[in-house]
């Protein structure tokens, strides 16, 4: 297929993690926000936000890619719709696994204080989906990485929920913060870990044109 060389990307997340990883791979991207901006959009489309409940038996490598194949095509319908200058749009999904269960964001303080604590002294599983789309064609690569914790006394749990920086992160942590004192052992992507597998998404970006270092 032709390829493209694009002056820049279009990122479909507000995730600023997301932001400083392509940043630190040299990519120059603008913002793409997955929501309809003005009152005639909405008139022409009435698709709501990309639903992230996981369906009655689908499996966490299943989910993590339909939800990020989901985020990439809301991306490029909405970059349609608002007339914005076409280049390849991104999109990545990030879910933890614990027993085969996927542990999302917590509600409040004290679900995240049960998270951690479920995680404290066990392995858990992350996989991290990245997938780019434009025009008419897509891609799509995802990363699996193995976290082990530190058994984590309630006095730790409560320190860290101090910080504030659970509430907005799925399984209640973030490995490129205070968290990162808790993971005796990383098996595979620590950016895949944070939200956006580095190696997997260089590939794609060659794929398409865009010149990685």
């Amino acid at each position: 297929m032709p390829t493209v060389t694009p002056q820049r990307i279009y990122l479909a997340s507000k995730s600023p993690r997301r932001r400083e990883l392509l940043k630190q791979i040299g990519v120059n991207f603008e913002v793409l926000l997955l929501r309809l901006q003005s009152r005639m959009e909405r008139d022409a489309d009435e698709t709501p936000p990309v639903d992230e409940t996981p369906h009655v038996g689908e499996g966490p490598e299943d989910y993590v890619q339909r939800i990020c194949q989901e985020k990439v095509e809301m991306g490029w319908k909405s970059l349609k719709l608002r007339n914005l200058p076409i280049g390849p749009v991104l999109a990545a999904d990030t879910c933890v696994i614990l027993d085969e269960q996927i542990i999302g964001k917590p509600k409040n303080r004290e679900h995240a204080a049960d998270i951690l604590q479920s995680l404290s002294g066990r392995q858990h599983q992350v996989y991290s989906a990245v997938a780019i789309t434009f025009d008419g064609r897509m891609e799509m690569r995802m990363s699996s990485s193995k976290v082990t914790f530190a058994t984590l006394s309630k006095e730790r749990i409560r320190n860290y929920l101090l910080t504030n920086e659970s509430l907005d992160k799925a399984a209640a942590y973030a490995i490129q913060g205070y968290a990162a004192a808790f993971v005796v052992h990383l098996e595979g992507s620590y950016s895949g870990v944070m939200g956006l597998p580095l190696f997997e998404t260089a590939e794609i970006l060659q794929n398409f044109g865009y010149p990685i270092l």
